[in-house]
């Protein structure tokens, strides 16, 4: 109960439920308070997802990697589908989970893994990690991107609907098998040992109490689900009265969902770790497509909804440099400056070419 009261995001984040749940379409009503509610829930979800992060650090010190960084990207992935299904059925647009998908791993390579590079070179020069993982993620996401995202445009009209359902038991069946292979076969493919300076915990594993971790990284998620519903609705209002493209939605779902893998990623890079970085960065854009795109077909299904996910010839172009740069800087076990610059500039890019 004492560390409950010190709970302070979920207390606001509840009070915020309540309070915005009353007055949701009073505000809806007007510019103004369409800026004001999407500022504010933008505000209060991302402290909301601090909390997530620290529930997620605590597990991840608790049972080690990769366990710690699958949990993490698992509540990521949660909250992200949550997030694109309520706003699907909204805004009823057929691209917005492709725009979200691709905004979310041009976020996690580029964002994530490009900044944390910068910071860790700068304090560390090289970090090391252990090559296997980057290699391992790769692999999975060339063929993951290209089936989901790029064969689409090869296949006909008439068999798109089949194409879908197919991908949904292959990328099931990927998943699986990659977890397993994650987990168990070759788990040491995704650890690396760092100094001990480096790799001291701030506490003993016997004093984390995992049930209460797991239990409040459950309900953070599902206050932040519920937080976004209404996010959503100021989000949609916004966008149309200022003229600004529907892709900034997906980059605001993207960063939402990627907020608490940017915390510990960050810390991570801080702390000479860039195993956690790797694992972080490349395992949440993989869980994104292996999870996510199933989760769209199915939801799109069961709505009647229309369902694109075929990148564009701009999207195409940034996503296959962004995977061409990464498997020729993810191919020595070292990270430094300039690799996390050129990440970096790329997603600089990304943003660019979202308002042209």
């Amino acid at each position: 109960m004492k560390a409950l009261s010190k709970e302070y995001p979920l207390f606001i984040s509840l009070i915020s439920l309540v309070l915005f749940g009353i007055y949701e379409h009073t505000l809806a009503h007007t510019s103004m308070g369409n800026i004001i509610g999407f500022l504010a829930l933008f505000s209060i979800i991302i402290y909301a997802s601090l909390a997530v992060a620290h529930h997620a650090e605590m597990l991840a010190e608790k049972f080690g990697e990769p366990y710690g960084t699958l949990i993490l990207t698992m509540s990521a992935v949660t909250v992200e589908v949550m997030i694109i299904a309520i706003m699907m059925l909204q805004s009823q647009s057929p691209i917005l989970a492709r725009d979200t998908i691709y905004s979310a791993i041009m976020l996690d390579i580029n964002g994530l893994l490009g900044i944390s590079a910068i910071i860790g070179g700068l304090k560390f020069g090289e970090q090391p990690y252990n090559v296997d993982s980057s290699n391992s993620y790769m692999s999975m996401l060339l063929v993951a991107i290209g089936l989901a995202m790029v064969l689409p445009h090869f296949i006909g009209e008439a068999h798109q609907v089949k194409f879908m359902w197919f991908i949904v038991f292959v990328f099931i069946l990927l998943y699986v098998v990659f977890t397993k292979v994650q987990l168990k076969n070759h788990k040491y493919f995704f650890e690396y040992t760092v100094g001990e300076e480096c790799s001291n915990k701030e506490h003993n594993h016997e004093e984390i109490n995992a049930w209460y971790h797991a239990t409040l990284l459950v309900v953070y998620i599902l206050i932040i689900g519920f937080l976004s519903e209404i996010l959503s609705l100021f989000m949609s209002n916004m966008l149309q009265e200022l003229g600004l493209p529907l892709a900034l939605g997906a980059v605001g779902v993207a960063i939402i969902s990627a907020s608490p893998e940017l915390i510990v990623a960050f810390r991570s890079a801080l702390r000479n770790n860039m195993q956690t970085v790797i694992n972080i960065a490349l395992g949440a854009s993989l869980a994104t497509i292996l999870l996510t795109v199933p989760a769209v077909i199915i939801i799109s299904s069961i709505a009647g909804l229309d369902l694109n996910l075929a990148l564009t010839p701009i999207q195409s172009f940034l996503l296959g440099l962004t995977l061409l740069v990464s498997v020729v800087n993810f191919n020595d076990g070292e990270t430094n400056v300039l690799e996390g610059f050129l990440h970096f500039i790329l997603f600089i890019v990304f943003t660019f070419v979202l308002f042209i």
